[in-house]
């Protein structure tokens, strides 16, 4: 085996160190090498993925007949507007599957996509309306969206992907559902949160109301006994929900308004992050056992049904710890049952710091398995760009200890550089770095993608990102159409890396970010040291923009890979220390020393914004 990767290995660093891209001549080979080494599907483990997140209705419209769900009326009733950037722009899940040669030929071995669950198609006060495009304003948990497609749909797109060997990755939402309970106080006040001490559930109104829900021991108690008695949902707010919807949610059990926490809006800070309405979302009591009971159905019946291979959890720590500590193991359960042995199950734990603490806080508490790796966005966003040296990252990746679990856990949290809530990384590049110059921003970009692929965890690229996707700001900003778009503040946008806008279809396999990732995944793919090797940082730049070295070692087949960025705008060379074990140097990525300066020490030359990977072979 070692002569298979150092054979790929020359191959793959043929061509120049700047991008780290093989020479063209080589193509084919790397193609036919890295096939074989890829294990089976059902073999695979969390950690060999590259994942790929899409947006179904900002992708590729396959079905234009679907564009309006089945709906009548106009926009405000079915959600369609591609010019608006808040509405449905008809992608779909016959376009996604149209795709997969072009996701596949990446290098993707899973597709996760926003939620695809039916969803209230507009909502908003008057003048303030958007549509459900994204998928997180569910109503019916059991059926995909109307304007994405059917059931049917998207069992053949699972089964598509699943005999290209690729899996498939759902977003979930179990914190809450679509807005559809109003409080008959709330407008007065705005919908302010109502909190438990002012609030209990044992009085209406307040402590001076009127008594309600006698024998309710509080909601820590989880015995179903005890929840039976909490009848009357009226201690904060009085729910109402409109006659029209008051069957609306599927399975029916949604329905009954005593199952939710009914107190107002959050604000994000203590009791409020987990009993308030997100952004005026219906906030499900998931302390409740009936909630818990009802999700684990849902979404197992989601694995039974079509084999899915993972969940993406949104709004993971808004819901309280002792529903995952029930939903996780039961879910891991289900799949195993199913002949899943390695269903990846990640929570969205948001925050912007450079830092593990947070998530691991909330690991460690929900006893969630994974989560998304906010912390590494935030630093390879700050360092890519040169706003803040090498230190930060190797900092970051030195707390890699304190999830649950060590250091190997680190290993399958995924990692991204910019999503559909935060932003674009070119974005976040171009802001940070202060720079406009066109050339500059592509070579940081492309350092903060190597980032992502040579240092631990599962790279998650965002739709897009491979196309020179910038983005003008977060959220409905950071969504646009990869066919062709006919959203204003969209296509004003000069995409970086070519010469195309939005406004014509992106699906370019020529594009120097798509050619890049393709060829950073078949250089992890060939890697077991890339995939699941352990970190030691071994040289950073303290203060200014410059080198960042980090050893990876995989315990198992012992490979070690010494993988290096420059983050200034200058050549540089230097000494850093390797494993005294090191014997030869074998190129994988970018342009790596013929030898080692002397044992323990390797003499590194990257240019400007350059990296590489280099194997180091040692004499057992």
């Amino acid at each position: 085996m070692k002569r298979i990767f150092a054979g790929l290995a020359a191959a793959l660093c043929a061509g120049t160190a700047f991008a780290g891209e093989p020479a063209q001549a080589v193509k084919a080979t790397m193609a036919q090498a890295a096939a074989p080494i890829a294990p089976p599907i059902s073999e695979r483990r969390l950690e060999d993925e590259i994942i790929y997140f899409v947006l179904p209705d900002r992708f590729e419209n396959g079905d234009p007949g679907n564009d309006k769900g089945g709906i009548k009326g106009g926009p405000l009733q079915h959600g369609f507007d591609p010019a608006a950037k808040g509405f449905y722009h008809g992608g779909d899940l016959k376009g996604l599957t149209r795709r997969l040669d072009y996701i596949q030929n990446m290098g993707v071995t899973a597709i996760w996509f926003a939620p695809i669950f039916k969803n209230k198609p507009v909502q908003g006060r008057p003048g303030e309306e958007s549509a459900g495009y994204h998928g997180y304003w569910v109503t019916d948990f059991t059926q995909v969206d109307p304007h994405f497609g059917t059931n049917a749909e998207f069992k053949a797109f699972v089964d598509a992907a699943h005999a290209r060997g690729m899996k498939v990755y759902m977003d979930i939402i179990i914190n809450h559902t679509a807005d559809v309970i109003d409080y008959a106080e709330g407008e007065a006040n705005g919908y302010a949160y109502r909190s438990k001490a002012d609030y209990p559930f044992s009085r209406k109104g307040g402590p001076g109301g009127a008594a309600i829900n006698a024998g309710f021991a509080g909601d820590d108690i989880p015995d179903p006994a005890n929840w039976a008695k909490l009848t009357d949902p009226a201690f904060a707010y009085t729910p109402v929900v409109r006659d029209a919807e008051r069957n609306v949610k599927v399975p029916a059990w949604l329905n009954d308004t005593a199952l939710y926490h009914n107190r107002g809006n959050s604000h994000w800070i203590g009791e409020s992050s987990l009993y308030g309405d997100f952004a005026g979302l219906d906030d499900l009591a998931t302390e409740n056992p009936r909630v818990v009971a009802g999700m684990i159905d849902i979404f197992g019946q989601w694995i039974d049904d079509f084999g899915i291979d993972g969940y993406r959890i949104d709004t993971a720590k808004h819901v309280n710890p002792e529903f995952w500590q029930a939903f996780v193991p039961a879910i891991l359960k289900r799949a195993e049952a199913k002949g899943i042995p390695h269903f990846h199950i990640f929570g969205e734990i948001a925050y912007e710091e450079p830092s593990a603490t947070i998530a691991a806080q909330v690991m460690a508490e929900s006893h969630l398995p994974y989560a998304l790796d906010m912390g590494f966005a935030k630093a390879a966003q700050m360092v890519a760009s040169g706003k803040s040296p090498p230190r930060l990252m190797a900092e970051f990746l030195q707390q890699d200890g304190i999830y649950p679990g060590g250091a190997k856990t680190a290993l399958g949290l995924p990692t991204f550089l910019g999503n559909h809530d935060f932003g674009r990384f070119a974005m976040f590049v171009r802001q940070m770095s202060g720079s406009d110059d066109e050339a500059e921003l592509l070579a940081r970009v492309k350092l903060g993608h190597a980032m992502m692929f040579l240092l631990r965890g599962v790279p998650t690229v965002y739709y897009g990102d491979e196309q020179g996707f910038i983005s003008d700001g977060n959220d409905q900003l950071a969504r646009e159409d990869m066919f062709p778009s006919v959203t204003a503040v969209y296509n004003d946008n000069n995409l970086v890396g070519s010469d195309a806008t939005t406004a014509q279809s992106n699906f370019d396999p020529s594009h120097p970010l798509y050619r890049l990732i393709g060829d950073l995944a078949k250089a992890r793919t060939v890697s077991p040291a890339l995939r699941r090797g352990l970190s030691t940082v071994r040289a950073f730049e303290e203060a200014a923009p410059g080198i960042l070295a980090v050893e990876r070692r995989d315990p198992e087949s012992g490979q070690r890979v010494l993988v290096m960025f420059n983050t200034g705008a200058s050549a540089l060379s230097r000494n850093v220390e390797v494993s005294y074990g090191a014997r030869r140097v074998v190129p994988l990525v970018g342009q790596c020393p013929a030898a080692l300066a002397a044992p323990g020490s390797l003499t590194v030359t990257l240019p400007a914004h350059g990296f590489a990977a280099c194997i180091l072979e040692s004499d057992d």
